[in-house]
C-alpha cells in the first residue's frame, strides 16, 4: 500500500509537468528563442551597411531610437488609442445589440461582423484607398455639402488613417464585448429595475462593469495591432503621417539595418507592455494579465 502511494503521489507530481510540457517547448522554441535571437541583434553592430552585424553589447540602437523616431512612436499610440476608442464606441451598441436584441439572428449579424476577414487585409485596405480618393464619392459628397472645401481631401491625412485602423480591427472589438455581454444574466437588469433603477442606471450599475473583461479584451486586441500598424499609414497616409511599423519595415527591408530594427521592436513591445499592465490597473482587471 505504502508503495502503491508514493507511486500515485509521483505520478501526481508529473502529470502537470507532462501535461505543460508541449506548451513549454513550444514557448521555448517559437517565442523565447527568438526574442533572445532579437535582443542579440539589438545590441548589435556593423561596420558598414554590407556587412554583418557582430555582438557587440552595442546600446545606442536603443538611445537612437528615441532620438530619431520618438514623433514616430508618439503617433503610433496616439493613433492606435483614436482608433480603439472609436471602435469601443461603434461595437460595444453593436455587441449590445446582437447579445439582448439579437434572438434567433444572433448567429448571422455575428456572420456579417467577421464577414469582412474573408478578404485579405491589403485589398481591404486598398478599396479604402479609391473611396476616400480625391475622386471619390465621399470626398465628391463631402464637398457638396460644405464639409470639406473645394480643394478639401481625405486621403493621405491623420484622419483617414485612423479610419483605416478602425474599420480593419473593428471585429476585434465587437467579438469580445459580444461574448461579455452574452454571458450577463438578463434577470440580473430586470432585478435593478425592481429595486426601482432605470435603464441608463441599470446599465452603467450591471451591465457595463460586468462587461469590462470584454471591453479590456478587445480594446487590446485592437490597439497592439493597430499600434504596430504599418500597412494603413502606407496607404491612406502620406510621410507626415508614418508610424513606427513604417520605420520597422524601412529598416529591415529597405535599408538593411538589423540592429536598429530590432532595438526598435524592443523598445515597441517595453512600451506596449507598461500601457498594458497600466491600463489593466485602471480597468481594475490585474487578474486577465
Amino acid at each position: 500500500m505504502i508503495e502503491r502511494d508514493d507511486q500515485g503521489r509521483k505520478r501526481a507530481t508529473i502529470a502537470p509537468w507532462l501535461l505543460q510540457g508541449p506548451g513549454i517547448v513550444f514557448l521555448i522554441v517559437f517565442f523565447f528563442f527568438p526574442l533572445y535571437t532579437l535582443g542579440r541583434m539589438a545590441l548589435s553592430a556593423r561596420a558598414s551597411r554590407f556587412s554583418d552585424p557582430v555582438f557587440s553589447w552595442h546600446w545606442d540602437n536603443f538611445s537612437s531610437a528615441f532620438s530619431k523616431y520618438g514623433d514616430q512612436f508618439t503617433r503610433s499610440f496616439l493613433y492606435a488609442a483614436a482608433a480603439t476608442l472609436l471602435a469601443l464606441v461603434i461595437a460595444y451598441p453593436l455587441a449590445y445589440v446582437i447579445a439582448f436584441r439579437g434572438g434567433r439572428f444572433k448567429n448571422v449579424l455575428l456572420g456579417l461582423v467577421v464577414v469582412p476577414f474573408f478578404t485579405n487585409f491589403l485589398i481591404r485596405t486598398l478599396a479604402w484607398k479609391t473611396i476616400l480618393g480625391d475622386q471619390g464619392t465621399v470626398v465628391s459628397v463631402l464637398r457638396g455639402v460644405g464639409i470639406l472645401g473645394s480643394s478639401g481631401t481625405l486621403l493621405r491625412t491623420p484622419l483617414a488613417v485612423i479610419g483605416g485602423l478602425t474599420y480593419n480591427f473593428l471585429p476585434f472589438m465587437v467579438l469580445p464585448v459580444y461574448v461579455a455581454l452574452e454571458k450577463i444574466d438578463p434577470r440580473l437588469v430586470d432585478a435593478a429595475r425592481d429595486l426601482y433603477s432605470d435603464t441608463w442606471r441599470a446599465f452603467r450599475k450591471v451591465v457595463f462593469p460586468l462587461s469590462l473583461p470584454g471591453v479590456f479584451a478587445g480594446s487590446l486586441l485592437v490597439f497592439i495591432p493597430a499600434a504596430g500598424d504599418f500597412v494603413n499609414a502606407y496607404y491612406l497616409g502620406n510621410t507626415n503621417n508614418s508610424m513606427i511599423g513604417n520605420v520597422v519595415q524601412n529598416q529591415f527591408l529597405v535599408q538593411v539595418d538589423y540592429p536598429v530594427a530590432a532595438a526598435l521592436s524592443f523598445v515597441f513591445m517595453a512600451i506596449v507592455m507598461v500601457i498594458v499592465i497600466a491600463y489593466a490597473r485602471v480597468l481594475g482587471t490585474e487578474d486577465l494579465v
